[in-house]
């Protein structure tokens, strides 16, 4: 495993994570515990000491699980727990909420349900717009300066939020997405997060399984699951995605022996300013390819190529914003 250290804290963490959205199940048509908690201590066996979650991965599910995996596994010391703050959820409906109280009570419900008495990195999970972001800063900033969480994240925030964000709080780490097929971050968000030596954990580096090298022309999605409402999973864009992972994967066995996963996430991981990346595997099996990613790099010629790939294949790329819950209308000042 590669760690690294996240600016001004000291935690040296794995440059994998282990994401726990699809283990909540919520979105990714169900969940199984004890399946999910075999995967979590196959993910700790590997040298992955950091687990992000979030309260609304399942509606509380996820933060629970990741909670009695830790204390099964014991060494609670050993494990850097990253979760999120900022949204409130009514009947399975979303909703923005980053207010002073609504912080605390979920930090609160968070500790509870995670069965421990701190946080290592708190991360506001979504820009509230409806509350000034000098609010939401300035009661991290306290929940920082009373020992309750060790660093403080923001997750999908712009240059300009993080700013006002940093005019009263420290800041040490932005949870983007990124990967090959979402890129938006590399004109705003990635230049920031160099210049401002902040640490950076990119989420989905798969796509959500598009770079996994096992979705087919006739891959099915059912129920509440949210391929179903990305356009890069729809007719006719899922034809171009596919052909565009075939060359990738082409690319990675000539070059390096290697498959499209194990290029994808490497590709994530070197990339300046980027810390960590998220894997969201759901069973135990879906980590033995985490070694893959590890202990090499790409030299120029092999970015170039992948640069042209998808130059060629995706004529106009889709980004994440479809994942985005509703923001709230009333604009804060």
């Amino acid at each position: 495993m590669e760690y690294k250290i996240i600016s001004d804290t000291g935690m040296n963490v794995s440059r994998i994570a282990q994401g726990t959205w699809a283990i909540g199940g919520w979105m990714w048509g169900g969940t199984d515990e004890r399946e999910s908690i075999r995967t979590i201590h196959a993910a700790l066996d590997q040298g992955i000491n950091l687990i992000d979650t979030a309260p609304v991965y399942g509606f509380g599910v996820s933060e629970e699980i990741v909670g009695k995996a830790i204390a099964e596994r014991g060494h609670r010391e050993k494990v850097f727990i990253a979760t999120k703050v900022g949204l409130e959820w009514h009947d399975g409906s979303i909703t923005r909420n980053s207010s002073p109280a609504r912080i605390r009570q979920e930090l609160q419900d968070s500790l509870r349900r995670l069965r421990t008495d701190y946080i290592d990195i708190y991360q506001v999970h979504w820009p509230d717009m409806a509350v000034p972001i000098e609010e939401t800063a300035r009661t991290m900033h306290a929940l920082f300066k009373e020992g309750l969480i060790r660093a403080v994240g923001v997750s999908n925030y712009s240059p300009e939020q993080m700013n006002r964000f940093m005019s009263v709080s420290e800041l040490h780490t932005v949870q983007p997405p990124y990967n090959l097929f979402e890129r938006q971050i590399e004109g705003d968000v990635l230049p920031y997060v160099r210049k401002k030596n902040l640490s950076a954990f990119a989420y989905g580096p798969l796509c959500r399984g598009l770079l996994t090298g096992t979705m087919q022309p006739d891959t099915k999605f059912s129920g509440d699951d949210l391929r179903l409402s990305d356009p890069k999973f729809q007719p006719p864009l899922y034809a171009q995605y596919l052909s565009a992972v075939q060359q990738l994967d082409e690319l990675a066995q000539e070059r390096y022996a290697k498959n499209v996963m194990d290029i994808a996430v490497r590709w994530v991981l070197d990339q300046p300013g980027i810390t960590t990346a998220l894997w969201g595997a759901r069973h135990p099996e879906e980590l033995e390819a985490v070694a893959g990613a590890l202990d090499w790099h790409l030299d120029a010629d092999a970015l170039a190529a992948i640069d042209q790939i998808l130059r060629q294949k995706i004529a106009s790329p889709i980004g994440p914003e479809f994942m985005a819950p509703p923001a709230n209308n009333a604009v804060a000042a």
